[in-house]
């Protein structure tokens, strides 16, 4: 049986979807400061970075949302070594940036891919960068894959199934997943077979636990998220398929605490920073050269 598809002609242009998505973000996050403003883990981006407190300084990081488990985990260490509050703002890369770039109050921004930072470098908010680790796109279907699906991009266009990717307007997988499926010629009958573009990595994760999809592109490193093993199961693509994507952590040029966030990059990018990410499935055992890896980044 045929499943119901994202009509292009009832919906609204991708062109479209980013400012309205920037603007709920913002106004998100003033609900959330009125809300809760005692609540330092999940400040606004227009919380101010340089107060100081019984607590110590503050950082304010802009991490993608696929992210956040690793960093928030540094973070915590963070915390405790030098006495002070690290607020992360997470959400999709490209929205993330649109909110900092806005507000112009921030540390640290970890995009879900390096191509943000070439794409925003000419911008002059962010400096030097550290390379913490890859990201790579990989098919994600529900445990035990009843629908017994291939590891190849054909299975997106399959009618009988549920498919659904990320928004490539709002999110580094949606823009991934764009730049792999473009690459195969098949990315506009994906989109023409998806019955949702999802806003980012743990909304895609949603629909797959909840149900509603049979079959998404998605990081693989959400798969063997704590809340996402009972539910999920990652079929990896060739590398020629889904390259490697480099994770750089960029110091930000309104950062209130630039050298406390320079501490910050040189723990993530330090052996126990990589053993963080490495654990959380954004490293494999191989050696970190950070001066290769950032080769062409600036």
């Amino acid at each position: 049986m045929e499943r119901p598809r994202l009509s292009p002609k009832k919906g609204p242009p991708l062109s479209k979807i980013t400012p309205t998505i920037i603007t709920l973000l913002i106004l998100a996050a003033c609900t959330t400061a009125c809300h809760d403003s005692n609540t330092a883990h999940n400040a606004p981006a227009s919380a101010p970075t340089t107060e100081k407190g019984p607590e110590g300084p503050k950082l304010l990081i802009y991490c993608g949302i696929t992210m956040v488990k690793p960093m928030r985990e540094l973070a915590d260490n963070f915390e405790r070594s030098h006495h002070c509050t690290v607020i992360m703002n997470q959400g999709g890369s490209e929205d993330l940036y649109q909110s900092l770039r806005y507000s112009k109050k921030g540390d640290l921004y970890l995009p879900g891919s390096e191509s943000y930072r070439a794409k925003h470098l000419a911008e002059g908010l962010l400096l030097d960068c550290v390379y913490v680790g890859f990201n790579q796109a990989a098919l994600v279907v529900p445990k035990g894959n009843p629908r017994n699906i291939q590891p190849t991009l054909d299975c997106l266009l399959n009618r009988s199934l549920a498919v659904v990717i990320g928004n490539p307007e709002s999110c580094s997988i949606g823009k991934q997943s764009s730049i792999i499926l473009k690459k195969a010629g098949i990315f506009d009958q994906v989109v023409d077979n998806c019955f949702s573009l999802a806003a980012d990595s743990r909304n895609l994760n949603k629909l797959l636990r909840d149900g509603s999809a049979d079959v998404m592109l998605n990081w693989r490193a959400t798969g063997f998220f704590p809340e996402n093993t009972a539910f999920v199961e990652v079929l990896d693509l060739p590398e020629s398929v889904s390259p490697k994507k480099k994770l750089v952590l960029n110091l930000l040029s309104c950062a209130g605490e630039p050298e406390l966030a320079r501490e910050f990059m040189n723990y993530a990018s330090s052996e126990k920073g990589q053993s963080v990410f490495r654990k959380w499935g954004f490293l494999t055992d191989e050696p970190v050269d950070q001066e290769r890896m950032l080769e062409g980044l600036d």
